[in-house]
């Protein structure tokens, strides 16, 4: 398998899933600031322009976070990464979601790039901080999902690397606090040998 990646993107936790996995992979730059998304050598691989992509060992191409990961987990039942039944599997999907399409598409993305949302300069401010509104909100779900846990549905699962990601952007690219239960989740998951090693291969150790 080829996971096509960028240091520190929503990638990040794919690749965790990866490393848990414990099976061959390799590991494909795409430097996003450089614009290599939009070259013919990675459109080509996935028109979309987006990591994470998963090349599979017949050649086929899988794209957007939630599938990738449910895929990966369902086919590697020995990993542990795949909830018991159709009930936890749809809650893992679900928190999964929540995270990749609202914390991250509706929150993350305001703050980064407030232009795609605001032509005027002027109003960047504004979008801005209705981004970080809108990821707040969804900390607190999060918080209140992992009540009495240690992982959102009690035991690991691939919905703890989509939480993990979005909280490395918050806690550790802006340095902003998480809530109580976040923070333990997100320090419960730097301490996992397969988190120590992808943070380290795509040198944010």
């Amino acid at each position: 398998m080829k996971l096509y990646y960028s240091p520190g993107a929503c990638s990040v936790g794919i690749h965790v899933l990866l490393e848990e996995i414990g099976k061959p992979y390799e590991a494909v730059l795409v430097n996003l600031r450089e614009g290599a998304q939009f070259k013919s050598e990675f459109t080509a691989v996935n028109p979309k322009s987006k990591v994470p992509t998963l090349q599979r060992d017949d050649g086929s191409v899988l794209t957007e976070y939630p599938a990738i990961a449910y895929w990966l987990s369902a086919t590697n039942p020995g990993a542990g990464l795949l909830p018991q039944g159709p009930e936890a599997i749809a809650r893992a999907l679900e928190l999964t979601d929540f995270a990749v399409a609202t914390m991250h598409m509706q929150g993350f993305s305001r703050i980064f790039r407030p232009a795609n949302f605001a032509s005027n300069e002027a109003d960047h401010p504004a979008v801005q901080a209705r981004g970080s509104e809108i990821f707040e909100k969804g900390l607190a779900v999060m918080d209140k999902a992992l009540e009495g846990k240690e992982y959102l549905l009690g035991g690991y699962s691939f919905a703890d690397t989509a939480l993990f990601y979005v909280s490395f952007w918050w806690a550790g690219r802006l340095n902003r606090a998480l809530p109580a239960n976040v923070a333990a989740h997100y320090t419960r998951m730097k301490a996992r040998p397969a988190v120590q090693r992808t943070l380290a291969a795509e040198g944010l150790a």
